[in-house]
């Protein structure tokens, strides 16, 4: 073992990643900051999007819109001629390409100008994909190659353990260490479990992505069922309150406060005012 390799002096590292934003399509991209100092004081700024290179992992529970924000990403990157690898568990191939051309629609982009820039693995009918790490990374590891892609999006991660749930944390490093290793930047849905609290970070597998990954967006929704939360929230009984947040971020400072957001009728996740301002109304 050439234990050797395995050091480094800092000073010889001289490659540093330059932080930027890369977008989202919604005000997530006004969350995330970047921080500069202006004769020697810190000026904050909106990063414009995702961190540069970052992985972050989105959880929620069942229609909470994750994969709606997923596509969102997805169409506003290919939109904007970037490469983007979307790697489907959940939904099959024909399907998928149906969900991003309504979102291309919803955006006002031509969907002749995103699909020649949206590359696909299909894991949902592909026992083999699924259920061996090494074929599953190989797979990865050739289509962000050969495609040259620079975001890369896994609709859920979590299909990729669900019946081996032990396995998750080992999963999650290898595909983490690859995605990094390839400078992606990179979006991973996640799924809850019903025990697990739905405004927390926690996923199916308990914390190994969240400890793993470099940021955890949180999703979730709460149904309006009592006139003290309709008069509180200010939405009609039986309606839907629907909130994200970052819950942290080790790539760049945040906004970490609990937004209200909407999916609208065109289908695209619009995030409106911060939860704290309606709750003072």
């Amino acid at each position: 073992m050439n234990v050797e390799s395995y050091v480094h002096d800092l000073s010889d590292i001289t490659e540093s990643p330059k932080l930027f934003g890369v977008p989202t399509g919604t005000k997530l991209d006004e969350l995330f900051k970047k921080i500069s100092f202006v004769d020697g004081k810190p000026s904050v700024r909106p990063l414009g999007g995702l961190p540069s290179y970052s992985v972050i992992n989105v959880t929620g529970i069942a229609d909470t819109g994750k994969s709606i924000l997923a596509e969102q990403f997805a169409v506003v990157q290919a939109s904007n001629g970037y490469r983007v690898l979307f790697v489907t568990v959940e939904s099959p191939v024909q399907f998928l390409r149906s969900s991003l051309e309504q979102r291309a629609e919803a955006l006002g982009v031509s969907f002749g100008d995103v699909e020649k820039n949206i590359s696909v693995i299909d894991a949902s009918q592909n026992f083999e994909l699924r259920e061996n790490l090494s074929t599953f990374l190989n797979t990865l590891q050739y289509a962000i190659k050969s495609r040259s892609t620079t975001v890369t999006i896994i609709d859920s991660i979590t299909g990729l353990y669900e019946s081996k749930e032990m396995m998750a944390r080992q999963t999650v490093r290898s595909i983490y260490n690859a995605l990094k290793s390839n400078r992606q930047t990179a979006m991973l849905i996640s799924q809850k479990r019903s025990y697990q609290g739905y405004e927390t970070a926690e996923t199916a597998g308990g914390l190994a992505v969240v400890h793993i990954v470099d940021g955890t967006i949180v999703v979730s929704k709460r149904i309006i069922e009592s006139k003290r939360d309709s008069e509180m929230y200010g939405i009609p009984l039986g309606d839907v309150l629907r909130t994200i947040r970052i819950d942290g971020c080790r790539m760049a400072p945040h906004d970490d406060r609990t937004y209200v957001f909407e999916i609208s009728t065109s289908g695209l996740i619009e995030i409106k005012s911060r939860l704290d301002e309606i709750l003072r109304r």
